[in-house]
Parts: structure tokens; C-alpha cells; sequence
């Protein structure tokens, strides 16, 4: 074979096998909410403020997102938010059905706590919404932290039936005293653990939100562990700023390895605020789950 013919044919070979690897190459992705190992819920009291709801469910979508989560289910149009979902076939992860005020820790409130629940499992039965946040409440005037935990159990055991019969998870989620919640009255995991062990129900577990626990008690994966049989939704948020992962001190991608490794299958809440806007924060959210 000649020179010329050797080259002639080798520039045709190194051509079709640039054209068969550029055929075979995935576009580059523009939805940064198809991420590698866990699905996230992207909390829409957070991201894409200012519009009405129903728009940042379709904002969510064009990101990519499969779920979306908010805060009370009270004061939303949800005939809007639902045909959203139904456009889009985003869910709905989880929403808050009770939050500080009044109280789960005061007895004087039950009647209405019991109530609540009821109609917000109805509504999450109506969204087919699998699990509903719920607050254990501030510091009680007179009332000792063993007291008002006492009362916080006595309350959810009560709820517990309800919360079985619609096949809704209540989850209860511990704040953190030193930055968002001073004189709320349940914090960290140890008595959140205690609390649901207690009512022992399948039905109901913890919010278990890993900003709030970081600021609590640090060692994530640690306590995740020890924990783990009363998780029954993962929240985040990065600190110091409640961003997005990958904007602070948290690594992120250590504890989405620990999740996958205890077996979390459900969503993670976004619950935080994007710091340079919500397409940025997708995609440091996709950095931090690519593992």
C-alpha cells in the first residue's frame, strides 16, 4: 500500500471513529435535576419566590425535579397545585400539616391537634401526598422539656391511628436552638429518636433535616445511623447560610453515600435558599450527589 493510500485510509477510519463516538455521546444535559443516585424534592416556599404555586411546580419541572414539597397546606390553591402536578407528573413529597403554634407539647390543644390532623390527611389523600411534617411546639410557660416531650408523645400516639388509617406518614422535625429556633422545645436527634420509639407506629417517624442536626450536633453520618430506623424523610440545607450543598462547611457528598449505604429510598427535601439562583443550585446539588 502507498503512502498516500495508507494515510488516505487512515484519516477515513479516524473519522468514522470520531463520528460513532460523537453519535454514542449523551447531549449534554440541561435538566440538572436528574441526578446520579438520590431524587431530591425541591421545596417551593424556598425556591421560585414570588410567584403563585402552581408556577413553580412548572418551574421545577424544567429543572428537571421529580417532587416538590411546602410548608402548611392552609391559605393554597390546591385545585391549582394539583392539576400542576397532573401537567407535569411532579409529586408531592410531603407538606407541613402542624407547625409551632399552638403547641403538640400542650395538652390544651389536643382536641385541636387531632382535628388538624385529620383534615390535613384528607388533603394529603386528595394530592396523594405520603407524609405531612408536624411540630412538636416552643417552651411551655411552667411546663418542664420532660413535660412537654411527655405530652408531644401522649399527642402522637393519640394521632397514630389516624395517621394509619389514611396511610399518611406524620414525621416530626427537631429544630436547632443556636441560629433559627431558640425556645422551641425538641432539638437534635437523641429525644426526637425517644419520642418516636415511643409511640412506636410505622406511621409516624422523623423529619430528620441535616441542617438543623448539624447545627445541633454535627457528626451526620454517625447519628444517622443510630438513628435510622425512626427516619422517615431527609431535609437539607448547607450551613452556615441554609443554601444550597456545596455552599458551606457540609459534605454533602459523604452523607448522600451514607444514605444510599443505610438504604434511604425516598426523596431528600431541598428545603433552602439558592444563593445565586435555583439553576445553580441544581447543579451544585447534581456535583454533590455525583459519587
Amino acid at each position: 500500500m502507498s503512502s498516500r493510500s495508507f494515510l488516505g485510509t487512515a484519516c477515513l477510519v479516524l473519522a468514522a471513529t470520531f463520528m460513532l463516538g460523537f453519535q454514542e455521546s449523551p447531549a449534554v444535559d440541561d435538566k440538572p435535576g436528574r441526578t446520579a443516585n438520590t431524587e431530591f424534592a425541591i421545596n417551593i416556599e424556598m425556591w421560585f419566590r414570588g410567584m403563585p404555586y402552581e408556577q413553580r411546580i412548572h418551574k421545577v419541572h424544567e429543572l428537571g425535579y421529580k417532587w416538590v414539597e411546602f410548608w402548611p397546606w392552609r391559605g393554597k390553591d390546591l385545585e391549582a397545585i394539583k392539576k400542576a402536578c397532573n401537567d407535569t407528573g411532579v409529586r408531592i413529597a410531603q407538606f407541613t400539616g402542624w407547625g409551632f403554634v399552638p403547641g403538640m407539647n400542650n395538652p390544651a390543644t389536643r382536641k385541636a391537634f387531632l382535628k388538624e390532623i385529620e383534615e390535613a390527611c384528607k388533603v394529603a389523600d386528595e394530592l396523594d401526598v405520603p407524609m405531612m411534617t408536624v411540630v412538636a411546639g416552643n417552651d411551655q410557660p411552667g411546663m418542664s422539656q420532660e413535660q412537654m416531650h411527655q405530652n408531644v408523645i401522649d399527642a402522637l400516639k393519640e394521632a397514630a391511628p389516624i395517621a394509619e388509617k389514611y396511610g399518611v406518614m406524620l414525621i416530626l422535625e427537631p429544630m436547632n436552638i443556636r441560629v433559627d429556633h431558640k425556645g422551641h422545645c425538641l432539638y437534635g436527634s437523641p429525644d426526637a429518636v425517644r419520642i418516636c420509639r415511643e409511640v412506636d407506629s410505622p406511621m409516624v417517624k422523623i423529619n430528620w433535616d441535616l441542617y438543623h442536626m448539624q447545627i445541633s450536633e454535627g457528626d451526620l453520618c454517625g447519628r444517622l445511623r443510630d438513628g435510622f430506623d425512626q427516619v422517615g424523610y431527609i431535609q437539607l440545607a448547607d450551613h452556615p447560610g441554609r443554601n444550597e450543598p456545596g455552599t458551606g462547611e457540609i459534605n454533602y457528598t459523604r452523607v448522600f453515600q451514607e444514605l444510599k449505604k443505610l438504604g434511604y429510598d425516598k426523596p431528600v427535601g431541598c428545603e433552602c435558599n439558592p444563593r445565586e439562583g435555583e439553576r445553580k443550585a441544581a447543579e451544585r446539588i447534581r456535583k454533590a450527589d455525583d459519587f
